[in-house]
């Protein structure tokens, strides 16, 4: 078992949980959540195998992807009173999630002889797609077209791959350290309010 295809998993399992914890604050049932919990933990990967044309899609191939979503979503049903106590547990969650899936989904993307920048696109599309289409389902702004620093610290850590990559840098220890830059840029800028330029503010 290899260490991309264990950080796949744990990234699914994130996103499970942040999908099914995303409709706790509005009226759900266990049905809702758990659709929600799957939607977000496999959305964005299945886009991106789509526009590869990568046959069969990931989910569909491996089981062990689906027990994976199931843990995630059943961790959110089972736990959601101690788990939606935690001070912002759905951005711990989440952040886990984009940082594992945008690594993995660069590093897919070149492996089909994707070019560099179209991979680095491919990795923004696994990790923030399936959050798109969660709060799409829960009736809120996606977080993408919020103000917050979100798809961009996916871009950074994508690129980051990409440079430890050329630099000769074992492949796991890149998986790690690019999968960390992200989920540190964002922590950071959530944590010290920080923005990119609004449109048309940009001076």
């Amino acid at each position: 078992m290899t260490t991309q295809y264990v950080l796949e998993l744990i990234g699914t399992y994130f996103f499970a949980i942040s999908g099914a914890l995303a409709v706790a604050d509005i009226e759900n049932d266990l049905f809702g959540a758990s659709f929600t919990g799957f939607i977000t933990a496999i959305g964005g990967g299945t886009l991106r195998d789509l526009i590869l044309d990568s046959h069969p899609l990931v989910w569909i191939a491996d089981s062990f992807v689906m027990y994976a979503v199931f843990a995630g979503v059943l961790t959110a049903i089972l736990f959601f009173k101690w788990v939606i106590r935690l001070k912002k547990t759905l951005f711990f969650f989440d952040t886990l999630g984009i940082a594992l899936f945008t690594v993995l989904g660069t590093e897919k993307a070149l492996s089909f002889g994707a070019p560099e920048e179209v991979a680095v696109i491919m990795g923004i599309f696994s990790a923030v797609m399936g959050g798109v289409i969660r709060d799409t389902l829960a009736n809120v702004t996606p977080v993408l077209l919020r103000k917050e620093i979100y798809a961009s610290a996916c871009m950074f850590g994508a690129i980051m791959y990409l440079l430890l990559a050329k630099f000769d840098v074992p492949r796991d220890m890149n998986l790690l350290i690019s999968a960390a830059s992200i989920a540190i840029v964002r922590t950071l800028a959530v944590r010290y309010k920080l923005y990119l330029p609004a449109l048309g503010k940009w001076k």
